[in-house]
């Protein structure tokens, strides 16, 4: 099951949301179960979509009310101009969905990206927010050289391609940023695929994700780390982007910070190794539940 609501964001902009099983009923408890768990919004990263989320929100459904926001640009949702791809838009849309959906005080699972604008939010609207658990992302400043190395790699996709399982090949196999053969990766590329004409091309613009990122690649984020005054969880993939020092160093800044890894998994841990995603957050979900 797949469930769409409809979101207003930043701008009236027009967002899809999803719900991927039935919330749980409340006389489906077990006895001496906590009552009123925390809604929780399910935010993916640069060029991800809600479905990123599936099995997840599946999982979470057992206690909770899992959303998951396709976000501006991205999925279901509307594709702005390229001006409206800011920090301050994507925390607002944010900020909408848990409250146009009643998810409050709500529980923020951010991966990369969609994780910036958890902690964002939490910053700016603590009363909101119960929880977050932040995947993959980086607080410190990437720069310029970042930002025109992905500009180089959108430019290497050979798009169109002539089908799925191209995409499944390329981004799996041929992509040069592949260390290793990844059939994972190569599965969530072509989520984020759709037919054309001409074969299958992104659902997303390149340049508008290149806009998304260029609003946050320049700067720091430590000091709204700081601001996050909810119990907090960094996770990382051993074999991702966020190094460890890095990592221990946002759980020292976080006021409430925890840390977890998953073993054997990269940047996209949530998706390639849902059971130990699931192992490296359930603890941390179940002491927000004793609070």
């Amino acid at each position: 099951m797949a469930r769409r609501i409809d979101v207003t964001g930043a701008g009236g902009l027009r967002l899809a949301a999803w719900e991927f099983a039935d919330p749980p009923k409340p006389e489906a408890e077990p006895p001496g179960a906590e009552s009123g768990a925390p809604g929780v919004l399910l935010l993916h990263g640069l060029m991800g979509r809600a479905s990123h989320w599936a099995s997840t929100a599946r999982w979470l459904a057992g206690r909770h009310r899992a959303v998951a926001l396709d976000q501006r640009g991205h999925g279901r949702s509307e594709k702005p101009p390229e001006a409206a791809y800011t920090r301050e838009a994507y925390v607002e849309d944010a900020e909408a969905a848990v409250e146009q959906l009643g998810l409050a005080p709500v529980v923020l699972v951010g991966h990369a990206m969609g994780a910036l604008t958890a902690w964002q939010l939490a910053a700016k609207r603590p009363e909101l927010v119960r929880g977050l658990v932040i995947c993959d992302m980086r607080a410190s400043a990437l720069g310029a050289a970042s930002q025109r190395e992905w500009a180089d790699w959108f430019r290497s996709w050979p798009v169109p391609f002539a089908s799925l399982a191209d995409v499944r090949k390329w981004f799996g196999e041929d992509d040069p940023w592949v260390e290793r053969p990844s059939p994972a990766r190569g599965d969530f590329y072509a989520e984020v695929m759709h037919e054309r004409e001409d074969g299958w091309r992104p659902v997303f613009e390149p340049q508008h994700m290149l806009s998304s990122r260029e609003t946050w690649v320049y700067d720091a984020h430590w000091e709204e780390l700081a601001q996050v005054r909810c119990p907090t969880l960094v996770v990382r993939g051993v074999d991702g982007e966020l190094g460890r020092a890095e990592a221990q160093e946002m759980v020292r800044v976080l006021p409430r910070g925890e840390y977890a890894e998953v073993p054997d998994a990269g940047h996209l841990a949530h998706y390639d190794l849902p059971g130990a995603w699931r192992g490296a957050v359930s603890p941390f979900l179940d002491g927000l539940l004793g609070d």
